[in-house]
Order: C-alpha cells, then sequence, then structure tokens
C-alpha cells in the first residue's frame, strides 16, 4: 500500500459564504477512495478568521469531516491570523490571533513520523510562516523547536516541510514581497533548507501551481481549493492557475506529487466571488 498525504490548501472556508463549500464536496469521494496517511491544510482554512470569529471553528470542523480517519495537520495562513504587518496593516499577526487559531486547531506547527509498508521512513514538519521576521516571541518558539525538536532524532527519516507562505519564489536571496517568507525570516529556515534529509518543500498562499526542483529537494506550490488570481495582482509570478489538491506519493527518497483537480471543482477568478468573499472597502 503507498504512502500518500493529501494536501489542501487556500481553502477560505466560512459560514457566511457558500461559494468554496461545493470544492470540499468535491475533494470529498477522492479521499475516501484513497485515503491518505494523513492529510495537511496548509493555510488559509479560513475566508477571515483573522477578523472572524466564527470562521476559523467552521474550517477546522469542516477539514476535520473531509480527513475523516487521517489525522489533520493544520497549519495557518494570513488569512486565518494575520500576517507581517508590511504585508497587512490591518491585519497584523498578534498573540490574540494565535490564541484563536490555537482554540480551534490546536498548535499552529506540526510533527508528524510516517512509515510505509515498503520501508519508507518520513518525518512531516509543518511551519507557521505567519510569524516569520516578525520579531515576536512565537517566533523564537518555533526556530528553537525547528533546531532542536523536529531536526532531531531523525535517523534514516527523510523530510516532507509544509508551509503557508513558499520558503522564496525564485531563490533564497529574493527581496521582500507578499508571495513568500521575508527575508528577515529565512535564516530560522535554513537548518531545514539545508538539511541532508529533506526532499520535499510544499507550500500554498499563491493560489497557483507551480514545482521546482533545487538540488534533491522539490519545490511544490499547492493550487487552491477556492479561487485564483488575476494575472495583473501577480506580474511575473510562474505557474498554473488551477484548483485542485496535491497527492504527494512518499517513496524511500523522494516525493512523487500529483495535481489533482476532481470533477465539480470550480476555481473562478477573485474578482468574480469578490462580492461573497472580500469586497472592496469604499
Amino acid at each position: 500500500m503507498t504512502l500518500t498525504v493529501a494536501q489542501i490548501s487556500d481553502a477560505h472556508l466560512g459560514p457566511g459564504t457558500k461559494v468554496f463549500h461545493a470544492n470540499m464536496a468535491a475533494i470529498a469521494p477522492l479521499l475516501r477512495d484513497m485515503p491518505p496517511a494523513a492529510l495537511v491544510a496548509s493555510g488559509d482554512l479560513s475566508l477571515d478568521g483573522a477578523g472572524d470569529g466564527a470562521d476559523l471553528p467552521f474550517a477546522a470542523a469542516s477539514l476535520r469531516d473531509l480527513a475523516g480517519a487521517a489525522p489533520l495537520l493544520a497549519i495557518p495562513g494570513n488569512h486565518d491570523v494575520g500576517s507581517d504587518p508590511r504585508s497587512m496593516p490591518t491585519q497584523p499577526v498578534n498573540p490574540a490571533r494565535l490564541a484563536r487559531w490555537q482554540a480551534s486547531l490546536g498548535p499552529d506547527r506540526f510533527l508528524l513520523d510516517l512509515d510505509g509498508a515498503q520501508g519508507e521512513a518520513w518525518r512531516l514538519i509543518g511551519l507557521n510562516t505567519e510569524i516569520m521576521g516578525t520579531g515576536m516571541a512565537e517566533e523564537a518558539t518555533q526556530a528553537a523547536w525547528l533546531a532542536e525538536v523536529a531536526l532531531s532524532g531523525l535517523g534514516a527519516r527523510r523530510i516532507a516541510a509544509f508551509l503557508h507562505k513558499p520558503a522564496f519564489v525564485t531563490a533564497p536571496d529574493d527581496p521582500f514581497d507578499y508571495w513568500s517568507v521575508p527575508p528577515e525570516g529565512r535564516g530560522a529556515l535554513a537548518p531545514l533548507l539545508d538539511h541532508p534529509a529533506l526532499r520535499l518543500v510544499a507550500s500554498g498562499h499563491l493560489h497557483l501551481h507551480h514545482r521546482m526542483r533545487r538540488g534533491q529537494v522539490d519545490f511544490v506550490w499547492a493550487p487552491p481549493a477556492s479561487f485564483v488570481c488575476e494575472p495583473e495582482i501577480q506580474p511575473g509570478l510562474p505557474g498554473q492557475r488551477v484548483g485542485g489538491f496535491l497527492r504527494h506519493v512518499l517513496h524511500a527518497d523522494h516525493v512523487a506529487t500529483e495535481l489533482v483537480t476532481p470533477p465539480g471543482l470550480r476555481a473562478p477568478f477573485l474578482e468574480e466571488v469578490r462580492a461573497e468573499t472580500y469586497p472592496r472597502r469604499g
């Protein structure tokens, strides 16, 4: 039996909008037919968990139902807990927003070891990218946990890492932008990105599906389970504007990643659904 992990990103769920609920229903039978060893929700589970107290509990319940018997491994996105104030000045990440996440979904990072029937041995690591580069106490705590806990005792295990924002868009020395981890936060990621056991870094946030390889590591952007962005919002960014989820098959020393677009799943452009999702103010 193959060892697989399903990754859903940017579902943008909330009780006040119905526009993306049908996408969860389209994904559900595929997960039932091929149950994963774990379901990773790589951020922006909620439409506006950073501002609306009802959205995170709703998203958490929806994704737990979707996971079924598999463990749900969730990390927050900017719409869940806020982010760097340079990116989201009206919703900066702060302890109160992190506490709301924890009340609905538990810790904002994860570690899970998986073992396959053919001797596959993997460690899944999930990190909160929204605190990276902020100087918050939680950022230093997570960096210490990564170095001292998540990357210790690996033995022969390989690593698959999950982030909301990608570590970078094109290269580790990319300047600050809305789309990736701030340069000030990438230093804490170095022990992970430079680790010889790392084979996969899978992220979300960009609402684009894209793959690139650096050495033995595949960097994969998950497609959204909600909407895609207009090209003019993302000038110069590579990738496919397609909805769906990812299925990662964990082999002994590499990961085979499959883009899955279920029948009936629809990923409209943001402007088509803006009135029900993120209406413009003023």
